[in-house]
């Protein structure tokens, strides 16, 4: 089968990068290379703004519903095209295609459509005074770059770049280079939509490279990223200094807290997904699993034999539950972070090595699901974002001890609480150091809701009008009365 040329999308038109270079692209569950991302430098990222520039008065001064209606033909697209979406971002990315199928490709058109419907709501302010009124204008904040991750990558990508575009602006999109080939489908996808020329643009490449021309480029406004916390620091660096807007969604390692009143079987169900769903590789997944002592052993026990059940197999197979990890350096990353844990004295309850999938799969990147317990909570493995399917386990014996527990990391992303206990819930959702909470349930997302996290989780909120607020600029007009 030929390797395909991804291309990068600038201003309506699929092209080669200027320098002619490339950069490999690995299939997870096999680890061979299957596809080229171009290796796009300064001039691919001028000439995308460039055509961003053209795009801009016209498109942000466009009626709303005419946005609208475009952003509604791109969803309609990506419904049109789901089973072939979903098989391109399972292929890329390693995770099962029934995942793909249930959870990223849905979510991609959903994103779409509720920026497209809240722009249609976005109302002014306005404020009376004696002998004047103010009214508050929202404007687009212009050219901005939206930079996401390889986790979930056209889902995350698509919930950056819709409220951007429904808010009037014109984008430059970076999509991971370890996951590009679904943002490649879409910019084919804007085409058939009529999106007009320069509005979106998506610019393919390394970080190093790619992403730094996009944070040095003068003319771009804003900056919205999800990734890792040390990225998350080299685009503030970057970044802050220019006064640009920033918004940043970084890393997790966040806490689980199970108490003896919970509701038994819906917490550990949740638990296996919320500890090992996308083969751990998501932001939110609980990593340090916190056990009230009087259910401790039950919960390991019971967890570790559910574990070990968990299917890991080829991604297209309609069994598998869990599939490849993403790269090879991340498969190697993952085994390394085991055997600290091992070096740290933690006792390796079950998995702990790559897992053995048989047929085209031989050569891929996957690891058993594990789990780990007997670890302090200042150790290193308990306070790094390992981002695999692995979890450590902590008894606590009272309600301030799992609150001490669970804040004490420099993330402070999300947290899980099983109890039954409505006075305990609503004490630790108060206390509890970060921007998620989840009480009896895991990863309910209302797209209206503020998400983002505290500490080194993140700068700012995205989602609803957190969003529509950080692609728009705030003008308010004060005329007097005569």
């Amino acid at each position: 089968m030929p390797v395909t040329h991804i291309k990068n999308y600038i201003g309506g038109k699929l092209l080669d990068p200027v320098s002619g270079n490339w950069i490999p692209n690995y299939e997870p569950a096999t680890g061979n290379v299957y596809s080229e991302v171009p290796d796009s430098g300064e001039q691919d990222v001028a000439n995308a703004v460039d055509a961003a520039e053209v795009a801009l008065e016209t498109w942000s001064r466009a009626p709303v519903d005419e946005r609208v209606d475009v952003l509604h033909r791109l969803a309609d697209l990506i419904d049109q095209n789901r089973e072939e979406l979903v098989a391109i971002e399972s292929r890329d990315n390693g995770k099962p295609e029934n995942l793909a199928r249930m959870i990223d490709i849905p979510r991609c058109s959903k994103n779409i459509r509720f920026f497209a419907n809240l722009a249609m709501g976005m109302a002014s302010e306005s404020h009376t005074m004696p002998d004047a009124i103010n009214y508050t204008l929202r404007q687009p904040v212009g050219i901005v770059t939206c930079i996401s991750p390889w986790n979930l990558p056209l889902y995350l990508f698509t919930w950056k770049i819709a409220p951007a575009l429904a808010a009037g602006n014109c984008v430059i999109g970076k999509p991971s280079e370890v996951t590009p080939m679904s943002a490649f489908r879409f910019s084919e996808l804007c085409i058939e939509a009529g999106m007009p020329d320069g509005v979106m643009n998506i610019v393919h490449g390394s970080g190093a490279v790619t992403g730094n021309a996009l944070l040095e480029e003068p003319r771009i406004a804003a900056v919205s990223f999800t990734g890792s916390t040390q990225t998350g620091k080299h685009i503030a660096s970057v970044v802050s200094p220019q006064f640009k807007k920033l918004s940043l969604e970084l890393g997790g390692k966040n806490p689980n807290l199970v108490f003896a009143d919970c509701n038994y079987e819906p917490m550990m169900e949740t638990t296996l997904k919320s500890s090992f769903a996308n083969q751990g590789q998501i932001c939110l997944c609980g990593s340090r699993i916190l056990v009230e002592q009087s259910i401790y052993d039950q919960f390991r026990d019971d967890l570790v034999q559910r574990a070990s059940q968990i299917k890991v197999g080829d991604p297209q197979a309609a069994d598998s539950v869990l599939g490849a990890v993403v790269s090879q350096p991340h498969h190697q990353k993952i085994l390394d972070c085991i055997e600290l844990a091992r070096s740290e004295g933690g006792n390796v309850l079950c998995g702990g090595a790559a897992a053995t999938v048989g047929g085209r799969c031989q050569n891929g990147w996957f690891i058993e699901p594990t789990v780990i317990e007997g670890l302090p909570n200042d150790c290193q493995t308990n306070q790094q974002e390992i981002f695999g399917p692995v979890v450590t386990l902590q008894p606590f014996d009272s309600d301030h001890h799992a609150l001490e527990l669970a804040n004490a990391t420099r993330y402070g992303l999300s947290a899980t609480v099983w109890t039954q206990d409505v006075s305990r819930a609503n004490w630790l959702a108060d206390r509890l150091q970060c921007g998620v909470v989840w009480v009896n349930c895991w990863l309910i997302r209302d797209l209206r809701t503020p998400f983002g996290g505290f500490k080194q989780s993140g700068v700012g909120r995205e989602g609803g009008l957190e969003a529509m607020r950080f692609f728009t600029e705030t003008k308010n007009v004060c005329i007097k009365y005569l």
